[in-house]
């Protein structure tokens, strides 16, 4: 089944309503996860609130998106067909290309036919008597699933702008993260953009190249390191192609899920001058390179200063303003407790006349008027179009957002008031057969989001026809297996620096301060370990159960 470029992709849809298994969510995942799934012998149905497959890639088209890790790894090399017959254009593909890749590898592996577009599941409650969820969407329809597969992925909640005034702003607002499916004009334009985080980076050099003036309202500065962006070395990317499946297992092995060039000697093991060429070299690599340029960086907090310092030498050397640079530094928290950003000539984008940093640290927004943005000072910047740059509802967002409920009318988010408690991430006590792919307590947004979703959807494959052969239909952690793991989690992220951090990978308990970080910091590669190791033991640490007939 093929699709007309630029135009929303037909649904074919069944007339089925019962699926062994329903998928949330028509991204990466979600494309993996039906065809993986079918090809296993399982029914299946998908859903997506969007008009085409491309989760986040068909969401976050504003000026300038792309992706931070090289195109050779950010593919399906699961299918050494597509990825030998694919032709990306560049190092860091740009989002168009990645939604079209995404489209091609649904169109190849027919999974259209699955998914009923702009659909959304505003319901999905567990029926202990009939071992099933009963599925309802915004559309009306009321479906049933042995098991609920969620590849909603961990960042695609937006956080809604809540500043008082918007709705009397005569111009036009929008969000990165929901970026209208339609032309934006900017060329011309006074435009603010408020958040300085990965989107906001990305965004900001290429708005200044059309406006006519451009507002970056920023409260924290944000370490961003350059991305080195360009051509894809088709050599290279021809030589990986010849021997494919060679790829995945080397992805398996890697910490983050690409093969990086790993630290072998703390800070302190090394001379200062041989510190600096260190950081000199992961600088031209540049991308995530730089979150590993010594061991104990993101441990050792003098080891930190030394990279912070470096960092901040070159803002200074790219800025020509230097009160402006000094903004632009963060000052109050270690590089690499929150996402790195990576950038194509961010910082050198304030040396533009036509672009204005608007510090909000201490003067924040006050409201919005017709006209524009007023800071607490009592300053209006008069603007055609504002950005908003936000960051996400993390982990929770797109789980509260499906209305997941169990026989208790709990949801996944109740039971986690204090921080998420998974096995492997995949699945929580409680929630009889349901599935987050690349939950909490997996390695999730720490790695090759495309090897975690093939990684974590392979293994849920495996379980679910381990139940299937031995005529089992329920399934969910142990309480003691649950337990284990997410001490384990908590374990091995304690020495971080970005423990300590406020960023959406960590959950801060108000009324005590205890903080839980969400994600799997023990690496891909002991992730998988620990996944094999689960398989060996026929699934240990999952308790299955045979309840009523089988359907």
């Amino acid at each position: 089944m093929t699709h007309t470029q630029g135009e929303p992709a037909a649904t074919e849809t069944t007339h089925h309503t019962h699926f062994d298994a329903v998928i949330v969510g028509a991204g990466m995942g979600g494309i993996y996860a039906l065809q993986h799934f079918r090809k296993l012998g399982f029914s299946v149905h998908g859903f997506e609130a969007a008009s085409d497959v491309g989760g986040v890639w068909y969401h976050n088209r504003y000026p300038g998106a792309r992706v931070d890790v090289e195109a050779n790894y950010y593919s399906y090399v699961f299918d050494p067909e597509l990825y030998s017959s694919w032709e990306w254009k560049e190092r860091y593909p740009a989002q168009p290309e990645i939604l079209e890749y995404l489209k091609a590898a649904a169109d190849k592996h027919d999974v259209r036919r699955e998914i009923e577009f702009n659909t959304r599941v505003i319901g999905a409650q567990w029926d202990p008597e009939a071992n099933q969820y009963a599925i309802t969407t915004d559309t009306g329809g009321s479906y049933t699933a042995r098991y609920l597969v969620m590849t909603s992925g961990q960042l695609s909640k937006p956080k809604k702008p809540t500043f008082e005034g918007l709705d009397s702003f005569k111009g036009e607002w929008v969000q990165t993260s929901a970026w209208p499916d339609r032309h934006i004009e900017t060329k011309g334009k006074r435009i603010a953009v408020i958040g300085t985080g990965s989107s906001g980076v990305q965004a900001i050099p290429v708005l200044a190249e059309v406006a006519s003036h451009l507002y970056v309202f920023q409260r924290t500065p944000n370490y961003s390191v350059p991305a080195h962006n360009g051509p894809l070395d088709s050599k290279r990317y021809g030589e990986l192609a010849e021997n494919v499946r060679a790829i995945w297992p080397e992805l398996l092995r890697s910490p983050t899920g690409v093969p990086l060039d790993f630290p072998t000697k703390a800070a302190s093991e090394l001379t200062p001058e041989e510190q600096q060429a260190r950081l000199e070299h992961s600088w031209a690599e540049g991308a995530h390179n730089f979150n590993l340029v010594f061991t104990d960086q993101g441990r050792n907090k003098e080891t930190n200063d030394i990279v912070v310092e470096f960092v901040h030498k070159k803002i200074r050397e790219a800025v020509d303003d230097p009160a402006v640079a000094q903004l632009l530094m963060p000052t109050d928290y270690p590089i690499g407790s929150r996402r790195l950003c990576v950038d194509t000539d961010y910082y050198k984008t304030f040396n533009r006349k036509n672009v204005e940093l608007v510090n909000i640290k201490g003067n924040e927004i006050d409201h919005i008027t017709e006209q524009g943005i007023v800071t607490a000072d009592g300053n209006e910047y008069q603007v055609d179009l504002i950005v908003f740059a936000l960051g996400f509802n993390a982990f929770t967002g797109a789980l509260d957002n499906t209305n997941i409920r169990n026989e208790k009318g709990e949801q996944p988010s109740d039971i986690w008031n204090r921080g998420p408690r998974t096995y492997l991430g995949l699945q929580t006590v409680g929630f009889p057969n349901l599935f987050v792919i690349t939950g909490p307590g997996s390695p999730s947004v720490l790695a090759n989001m495309i090897v975690s979703n093939v990684q974590h959807i392979n293994f849920a494959g495996e379980l679910l026809t381990y139940m299937r052969d031995r005529g089992f239909n329920r399934v969910e952690p142990t309480l003691e297996a649950q337990d284990a793991w997410t001490e384990h989690v908590a374990e091995v992220s304690s020495k971080l620096l970005r423990l300590n951090v406020e960023n959406y990978m960590v959950h801060v308990n108000r009324d005590d301060g205890s903080r839980v970080f969400q994600p799997y910091v023990g690496g891909m590669h002991t992730f998988v370990a620990k996944c094999d190791e689960v398989i060996a033991n026929d699934f240990e640490g999952f308790d299955f159960q045979q309840v009523g007939g089988t359907q």
